[in-house]
């Protein structure tokens, strides 16, 4: 399965089907790997590709607390468990400035990721540029650093802010 590309806002795209694709892939790469994609894991999966905005764990506890009232009052260790599970597996991604979660274009895939974080909307755009995790690998090894992952964020104005005349 090819990687997914985040959109920038502007460009346009089907969501849905952006959401069922990433889903499809998470749950194709639970089976290959022997892993239980269980309820939980896929409610707060589908919750963190919502947007493609960062979301906090608590957030992610309000919105399945609201949209389940049937299910039994969910405590943040719930929600932290299917967290690790979905960080663990390269399934999300944690954007640390915003301590917040987003979801992973490629499954499985690339433990370094680079992101664009709009300051004023908070859209966070997943880049994979092989060249410039090359260049952090030979800048870290110049200094005899040992570089295991790469995590870099990039802060400024999407082009539907900038478009908007934001500061």
């Amino acid at each position: 399965m090819p990687p997914m590309s985040t959109p920038l806002p502007l460009t346009s795209h089907n969501h849905n089907r952006c959401i069922d694709t990433a889903l499809q892939a998470a749950q194709i790469y639970c089976r290959k790997h022997g892993e239980k994609f269980s309820a939980m894991r896929e409610a707060v999966f589908r919750t963190v590709w919502r947007s493609h905005q960062p979301i906090g764990a608590y957030d992610i506890l309000d919105q399945l607390s609201r949209t389940d009232n049937t299910r039994k009052r969910l405590a943040p260790p719930t929600i932290y468990r299917a967290l690790d599970f979905l960080l663990a597996h390269r399934l999300i991604h944690r954007i640390n400035s915003l301590n917040a979660f987003i979801g992973c274009s490629e499954p499985g895939g690339h433990p370094n990721s680079q992101f664009l974080i709009c300051q004023n909307c908070h859209t966070a755009i997943e880049l994979n540029n092989a060249s410039l995790q090359e260049s952090l690998r030979q800048l870290a090894s110049e200094h005899h650093f040992n570089a295991v992952t790469t995590h870099l964020e990039l802060l400024g104005l999407c082009p539907a802010c900038q478009s908007q005349g934001e500061p």
